[in-house]
């Protein structure tokens, strides 16, 4: 573990952690156009099925419940990869070794497309406490993010559209659909962290997951906690974790529901913070075919349980509906 200056992090702890989730899962769907399409990341998954609807079939590939950056795809997902029509990633250096086996098994014609890589220039990307600029790798959760969520959902119809233009107008129409909703969940939120009080929009979460939402929407992140390889910090590196959550006085330690921290708790405890264990970075809520399993589903709950626990009200986020307005038939491997 490494500690850095109180005024820009906390704790930065290499090893990178991502989904996260339960288990079972759902049957391929049949499409109307025979057109396959591959997905990585589960809240990538559900953007695509969003937009694809009934008119392709959307497979994820990394299992919910499972270290995203870390994760090496099982030789059995190069069947998967050469037989789609389009593979997407998010790119930003997440899923390398995905992108690696899919570029050595597409077949001719298929596209692989990197959503996050082409929706922010190099310019903006952010480097942060886990993702230290001199290791070459900037945070790539960009889907935290409601504005950027539909961006990948632009760039999904898109590809879609460009691979079956019969079609183009279903796809068009679902992607209005998912972007009213993604603003829908962005202008509650607005309303409802305005409930917060003054200087507590702040976020010290297990995972740095958070980087571009925080700067769109005004929050600060003060940093991430890692323990690398899962082990606890040692007692030194602890204490000044407490000397740091306390001097910057930190109101909430967001934890990740996948991966409870007894470490987070003890220095919740011995600084008076409230720690929150549940957050979720890309496991969607529930199980496939349950309403709140979605992008909009994990969203909505990430931002409830923030604001809720920095000692605001959700009225605004509580309204907002998340009811898939196509059916989601997408492949989620649990």
């Amino acid at each position: 573990m490494r500690l850095r200056p109180a005024l820009t992090a906390l704790v930065v702890l290499p090893l990178m952690l991502g989904a996260c989730s339960s288990a079972g899962s759902s049957a391929p769907a049949e499409s109307a156009t025979g057109l396959l399409v591959a997905t990585t990341v589960s809240p990538i998954t559900s953007i695509a099925a969003a937009i694809a609807g009934d008119r392709a079939r959307v497979e994820g590939i990394v299992p919910e419940g499972t270290n995203s950056h870390t994760f090496e795809p099982e030789p059995s997902v190069a069947r998967l990869l050469s037989d789609a029509d389009i593979v997407f990633v998010n790119g930003l250096k997440l899923e390398d070794p995905t992108a690696e086996l899919a570029k050595a098994n597409m077949k001719s014609g298929a596209d692989l497309v990197e959503i996050g890589t082409s929706v922010i220039p190099e310019s903006e990307y952010i480097y942060d406490f886990s993702f230290p600029k001199e290791e070459g790798k900037p945070n790539p959760h960009l889907w935290t993010d409601p504005l950027y969520a539909i961006k990948y959902a632009a760039v999904i119809r898109d590809e879609l559209s460009k691979r079956d233009p019969g079609n183009a107008a279903y796809f068009a129409a679902n992607y209005d659909t998912f972007a009213a909703q993604a603003t829908a969940l962005a202008d509650a939120l607005r309303a409802d962290q305005a409930t917060v009080p003054d200087g507590a929009l702040k976020l010290l979460t297990y995972h740095d997951a958070y980087a571009y939402f925080a700067k769109d929407f005004g929050w600060q992140v003060i940093g991430a906690l890692q323990p690398k390889n899962f082990e606890d910090p040692s007692p030194s590196e602890v204490a000044a974790l407490i000397d740091q959550v306390k001097a910057q006085q930190v109101p909430v330690i967001f934890g990740s529901e996948v991966f409870p921290s007894k470490v987070l708790e003890e220095i919740g405890t011995a600084t008076g913070a409230t720690y929150e264990s549940s957050l979720r970075d890309d496991d969607l809520p529930g199980a496939p075919g349950d309403t709140e399993h979605s992008w909009l589903g994990l969203m909505k709950y990430d931002y409830t349980t923030m604001v809720r626990a920095l000692g605001g009200t959700t009225t605004n986020l509580d309204a907002v509906d998340i009811t898939p307005k196509v059916k989601d038939s997408a492949v989620y491997p649990q």
